[in-house]
């Protein structure tokens, strides 16, 4: 992949395995100690095109065909990006498509093809385009509506992910007409993302609330405020390792600034201020106590044989605790979310070279964790201050 635009058709890497420049791992900006990253999506159709769940496989690669040209475009008054990969989701293996979603560049729907009478179809006409080389920009194409345009920052960010993919939006409206209402605004396939068509989600990191017992009353709460919570791949999943994604529900009615505000200055900061006080309290009630916990999951990570995908996802949530709190040295925490992302299966195979079974997979997700933190170290909890009020909270996410 050597120029500015490039196509990817399966010879080559959407991204490197290795994943060192992805801008979410980077464990760095605002409230990183908790929040692991921020994601603005904005929904578009276009004008005078049948929603994809309606369309026809032609219909559908007119509508790819359309997108491709004005995504790709290098045109230096109309490029969107400096380097952006173009991969047509229908021509590649099961392994390039689950590798997409392991890095949240693509959905698990998407991967698997839009829904035909009620199946999933290998052969839709689908794409996504993945800005080079961080990866923060990649928009969708046929997923659920035509375009699903998403801009991912490390840390609390949504200021910064909001202005980018906004940049990108009016970029693209400038030749693709969208289906808009006076009434109700941008036009989607679910009526709860027409309006704004745009959807702010945070992945938290909550292990204190977790072990405390309280992240039921999180999770309550969040219903309440009529927020969607949802695991580490989004819709559709579960919690894995204690990471969690909130997001608005609707979008109806209401501005972007007004969705994001009540999101990143309302509701984050009430969150991040419970894990912090249960980090806290877990401190108080006993350094030695959250210690095990972190440094019993650095133990069985550097030393097991064996490693299912939920097993490790759970060993470095708490391994990212004992990071976050000062309970384990020598490993920065870009290299614990690498570590995150390459335990999973596709990541797994690209990294080996080839496709391999389960078994194989636990064999190379241990071996895999094993070197990675070989020299991660055990803090003696007896130097922290007992009494104090844990963590502090900074700006630069290395707590």
């Amino acid at each position: 992949m050597t120029g500015p635009h490039e196509q990817h058709n399966g010879d080559n890497e959407p991204g490197s395995a290795d994943a060192v420049q992805v801008e979410w791992l980077k464990g760095e900006g605002t409230d990183a100690d908790v929040v692991v990253s921020s994601r603005v999506r904005l929904a578009r159709n276009l004008a005078g095109m049948p929603f994809v769940n309606v369309a026809s496989l032609d219909e559908r690669a007119n509508v790819l065909e359309t997108c491709k040209q004005r995504i790709m475009s290098s045109d230096p008054d109309r490029s969107i990006l400096q380097r952006i990969v173009w991969v047509d989701l229908h021509t590649v293996d099961e392994i390039d498509r689950q590798l997409l979603v392991e890095r949240h560049l693509a959905s698990q729907q998407h991967a698997n093809g839009s829904r035909t009478r009620g199946k999933p179809d290998l052969r839709t006409p689908r794409a996504v385009a993945v800005g080079l080389p961080d990866e923060r920009v990649s928009i969708m194409v046929n997923e659920e509506d035509h375009l699903r345009m998403q801009v991912i920052r490390s840390g609390l960010a949504f200021d910064e992910a909001f202005s980018e993919v906004s940049r990108i939006d009016d970029l693209l409206e400038q030749d693709l007409e969208f289906a808009f209402s006076q009434r109700f605004g941008y036009l989607t396939a679910c009526p709860t993302n027409v309006g704004t068509g745009a959807r702010f989600s945070a992945m938290l990191h909550l292990p204190a609330l977790t072990i405390a017992g309280e992240i039921d009353k999180v999770k309550r709460a969040v219903t309440d405020m009529s927020l969607a919570l949802r695991g580490f791949f989004g819709e559709g999943s579960e919690a894995i390792g204690d990471f969690y994604q909130i997001s608005n529900q609707t979008t109806l009615g209401m501005s972007e600034q007004k969705l994001m505000n009540e999101l990143a200055k309302q509701i984050l900061p009430q969150v991040i201020r419970y894990e912090r006080a249960a980090r806290a309290k877990l401190l108080r009630g006993g350094t030695i106590r959250v210690a095990d916990q972190a440094h019993r999951a650095l133990g069985i990570a550097k030393h097991a044989r064996l490693l299912t995908t939920e097993e490790a996802m759970k060993l470095l949530s708490r391994i990212r605790m004992g990071v976050v709190m000062g309970l384990i040295d020598n490993l920065p925490m870009q290299a614990v979310h690498r570590l995150m992302l390459q335990i999973h299966p596709a990541h797994l195979q690209r990294m080996v070279g080839k496709s391999i079974n389960q078994d194989e997979r636990q064999d190379a997700r241990a071996s895999l964790a094993r070197a990675r933190l070989h020299d991660a170290v055990a803090v003696d909890p007896d130097i922290l201050q007992p009494g104090s009020d844990g963590p502090p909270s900074n700006d630069s996410g290395s707590a």
